[in-house]
C-alpha cells in the first residue's frame, strides 16, 4: 500500500503548530536549511544583524540563524546591513516567508538610481526576461504584444503587510533606528517613515519567489539548497558523515540504499530495504519501515512511515492516520525549467559563444583595437577641422549620441558626428509615411532633417569615424550586425538573439550585401546578420572591410 502526502493528517498537525514556516524554523535539521538558504539568497556582501521572530514561536538553534528578537507581529523578519560600494551603506529587512531571488545586477543598478530613502520592492515572476506579455487599451481590448528581454521592473502601489524586501539607506536608517534596531509591525514602520518625512518608493521587479509558508514553496527550497551533486554523492558514505550519524544515533540497515543527499535528526531509524532519494530532511525520532521508500519529502518529528510505503515530494508532520492513498497536486509555486536553468546559473537567452581563445573572442578584439588606433590617428590632423565646420553650419553638438545595444544586450552610447538638425528624431514620426523602407528602419531620400554638411559627411561615410572610439571602449567592432536600439531589436527574437552574441560593427556584411529592393530589405537584413554570426571568420571580416574601403573610396569620387 502507498501513502502519497497524507493530506488530513498533516493539515492537523500544521493547524496544531500554526504556520508550516513556524514548523520549518523549529525543526532542526530543516531550520539549519532554511536560514543557510535565506542567508544565499539575500543581498550580495551582506551582514546579517537581526532576526525579528513573532511572539510566541521556537526557533531552533542553528549556525546559520543571527541574534534573535521577539516582537508582536506575525511575520518572521530579517534586518541585515549591506554594502552597495565602499560609500553606500543599506539596511534589508526581508520577510522570511518568501525566498525572493532578484539579479544583483539590476538590483545594484535600482538601488544607485532610486532616489528614495526606502524602497519597498515586491518580486513578481511576471517581469522576468525572455517573457512576453499583452498590452490592453483602457477598454480591455489587445494594443499589442510586448517581449521582455531582461527582468523588468515597474512601479507599484504601497503593501499593505511587509514587502519581500525593503532597503533603506543607511542615513534613513539611523534616524528611523535612532534607539536600535527593534523590529514592528509594518504599519508601525509606515508611521516612523512619515514621522520622519523619508520618501518611500514601491516597486515590482522580475525574479523568482518561494511562499516558505506552503507545502510546495517549502519543498522548492529543499531541492535548491540539497540538489545533491556527484561531490555530495561521493561524500554520503564518507568517515565524517558516518561519524555524524554516530552522534546522532542515526540506524541504517544495511540493505537500505541512499542517493542524494538526506539530511537526519536525532535518532533516525531506516529499516531493511528501504529506500532515501535526496533532497530529503527526516526529523528526530522518525522511523522508516521496511521496504519503504522516501523521495523529495520532509518528514517531522516522530513520523512512523509505515511498511511498503511511498512518500513521494511531500511534507508530513505527524504519524499518518489514514491508510487511504492520495496523490498530491502541484501547485503553482512549482519551479518552472527557467527557474531552474536561472538556479543552474544556466543562460536565458540563445546568445552564440565561442572558445575564450578562438578568433571571434580573442584575436578579433586585438584586430579591432590595431584597427582602431590606425584610423583614429590617421584622421587626428582632420577631426578639428570636420568639428569646426559642423558647429559653423548648423545648431547643436558636434556629436550625436544615440543609445543602442552592444553585446548580450548591454546598453552603450554610440558616437558620430551630427549630420542632422537638433530634435530630428522627435520629426521622424511625423515623417513615418515617407519611409522609402520596410522594417523597423527608417530611410527616405532629400531626408530635410539632414544638415547641409551632414549630406555629405553621410555620403562618404566620414560621420561614422568617432564609432572609432567606441571600439576601442570595448562596445563595438570594426565588423559586425549594425548597431540598433532595443526598440528595433524587440522584433525578432532569434535574429536579436544572433546579433547580440557579437559586438555591433561599424560596418558589417549587410551593409555591403544589401540589395535595397522594395520590401526586402528587412528580410535581407535578418539573412545578413544572422549568416555573419553563423559563418564568422577572419576571412569573411577582411572581405567585409575590402568591399566597405571600395564603397567608401566610389562614394568619395562621386562626390567631386
Amino acid at each position: 500500500m502507498q501513502v502519497r502526502g497524507e493530506k488530513k493528517a498533516g493539515e492537523a498537525a500544521l493547524l496544531e503548530s500554526g504556520s508550516l514556516l513556524r514548523f520549518a524554523v523549529a525543526n532542526e535539521p530543516l531550520a539549519g536549511v532554511y536560514f543557510a538558504a535565506l542567508r544565499r539568497w539575500g543581498p550580495v556582501g551582506q551582514r546579517a544583524v537581526v532576526t525579528a521572530v513573532p511572539q510566541g514561536w521556537t526557533v531552533a538553534p542553528s549556525r546559520y540563524s543571527d541574534e534573535m528578537q521577539t516582537y508582536h507581529g506575525e511575520d518572521l523578519l530579517f534586518l541585515r546591513r549591506f554594502k552597495l560600494t565602499r560609500r553606500e551603506r543599506w539596511l534589508a529587512i526581508s520577510n522570511g516567508r518568501f525566498a525572493a531571488r532578484i539579479d544583483p545586477q539590476l538590483l545594484t543598478r535600482l538601488l544607485t538610481k532610486i532616489q528614495s530613502d526606502a524602497i519597498l520592492v515586491n518580486v513578481d515572476p511576471g517581469l522576468v526576461g525572455g517573457a512576453e506579455r499583452v498590452r490592453l487599451t483602457t477598454a480591455g481590448h489587445v494594443a499589442g504584444f510586448r517581449r521582455l528581454y531582461a527582468d523588468s521592473v515597474e512601479p507599484a502601489p504601497l503593501p499593505y503587510d511587509w514587502p519581500h524586501q525593503v532597503f533603506i539607506k543607511s542615513s534613513a536608517a539611523g534616524r528611523l533606528f535612532a534607539d536600535g534596531l527593534r523590529p514592528e509591525l509594518f504599519s508601525n514602520f509606515l508611521q516612523r517613515c512619515r514621522r520622519e518625512a523619508m520618501q518611500l518608493r514601491s516597486i515590482k521587479v522580475g525574479g523568482f519567489i518561494l511562499d516558505l509558508d506552503t507545502e510546495q514553496g517549502l519543498l522548492d527550497l529543499l531541492e535548491d539548497e540539497l540538489a545533491a551533486s556527484p561531490s555530495d554523492r561521493r561524500r554520503e558514505n564518507s568517515k565524517a558523515h558516518q561519524q555524524n550519524r554516530i552522534q546522532k544515533n542515526v540506524r541504517i540497515a544495511p540493505s537500505a540504499r541512499i542517493f542524494g543527499k538526506v539530511l537526519f535528526g536525532q535518532n533516525v531509524t531506516v529499516e531493511d530495504d528501504a529506500i532515501l532519494a535526496g533532497p530529503a530532511c527526516l526529523g528526530d525520532n522518525v522511523k522508516v519501515g521496511q521496504a519503504a521508500t522516501v523521495r523529495a519529502a520532509v518528514l517531522g518529528t516522530g513520523v512512523s512511515v509505515p511498511r511498503n510505503s511511498v512518500l513521494d515530494n511531500c511534507i508530513l508532520l505527524a504519524h499518518p492516520q489514514q491508510k487511504q492513498e492520495s496523490e498530491r497536486g502541484i501547485t503553482s509555486l512549482r519551479p518552472s525549467a527557467r527557474y531552474l536553468a536561472y538556479r543552474a546559473g544556466a543562460s536565458r537567452n540563445g546568445f552564440r559563444t565561442w572558445p575564450r581563445f578562438s578568433y571571434a573572442r580573442c584575436f578579433k578584439r586585438v584586430a579591432d583595437i590595431t584597427v582602431a588606433l590606425v584610423i583614429l590617428i590617421l584622421f587626428a590632423p582632420f577631426l578639428p577641422l570636420l568639428a569646426l565646420v559642423i558647429k559653423l553650419t548648423s545648431h547643436g553638438p558636434v556629436f550625436f549620441r544615440d543609445l543602442r545595444q552592444g553585446l548580450h544586450g548591454r546598453p552603450f552610447s554610440c558616437l558620430k558626428f551630427r549630420t542632422m538638425l537638433v530634435g530630428a528624431d522627435k520629426m521622424q514620426d511625423k515623417l513615418r509615411t515617407l519611409n522609402e523602407a520596410d522594417g523597423p528602419q527608417f530611410k527616405m531620400d532629400g531626408d530635410p532633417r539632414t544638415s547641409v554638411v551632414g549630406d555629405f559627411l553621410r555620403d562618404t561615410y566620414i560621420d561614422e569615424i568617432p564609432q572609432f572610439l567606441n571600439v576601442l571602449l570595448g562596445q563595438m567592432s570594426v565588423v559586425g550586425p549594425r548597431p540598433s536600439p532595443e526598440s528595433e531589436n524587440t522584433l525578432c527574437p532569434p535574429w536579436r538573439d544572433a546579433r547580440l552574441s557579437v559586438r555591433p560593427g561599424i560596418t558589417g556584411l549587410w551593409q555591403v550585401c544589401r540589395t535595397r529592393r522594395p520590401g526586402k530589405d528587412f528580410q535581407e537584413w535578418i539573412h545578413y546578420d544572422t549568416k555573419y554570426v553563423t559563418d564568422l571568420s577572419f576571412k569573411m571580416d577582411l572581405w567585409i572591410a575590402w568591399r566597405t574601403a571600395n564603397k567608401m573610396l566610389l562614394s568619395f569620387a562621386r562626390r567631386f
